[in-house]
């Protein structure tokens, strides 16, 4: 079994800190950039959820980091179905192509964070738990 140091999971917390604001600062610019609507409010509720995360992966600790990177995978694989929904069936009547603007960036970089946020999950899961005082 391989062990880790408190450096690799400092590393792996600030890298997926930092594919969450991506992936919000993503929504964000889309929203500035003209989409409106349904979707304009959910990319704005996407922004913010993505910032509350990436603090939360960053400051929190013990049991609660554990919620707060379980959280952050599963709000990452739920922005790419979502997107991919869009892209194939439709998602709340609206059917996506991948021309518009950042699609396949935003599919790269949430692919990425999954794998990135995978990880840190794993090692947050596998943490020993802090002594009592």
């Amino acid at each position: 079994m391989m062990s880790t140091t408190p450096a690799a999971h400092r590393i792996m917390r600030i890298l997926s800190a930092v594919i969450l604001l991506a992936t919000g600062g993503i929504h964000l610019f889309l929203v500035f950039d003209g989409v409106g609507g349904l979707l304009g409010v959910l990319f704005v509720l996407n922004a913010v959820a993505a910032l509350v995360l990436a603090v939360a992966v960053l400051v929190l600790r013990g049991r609660l980091a554990q919620a707060a990177t379980v959280l952050s995978l599963l709000f990452l694989i739920a922005t790419l179905g979502a997107l991919l929904l869009a892209l194939t069936v439709g998602l709340f009547g609206i059917t996506e192509t991948w021309t518009f603007t950042l699609v396949p960036q935003t599919v790269i970089v949430e692919a990425i964070g999954i794998v990135v946020l995978a990880v840190t999950t794993a090692l947050v899961l596998r943490a020993p738990a802090p002594a009592r005082r």
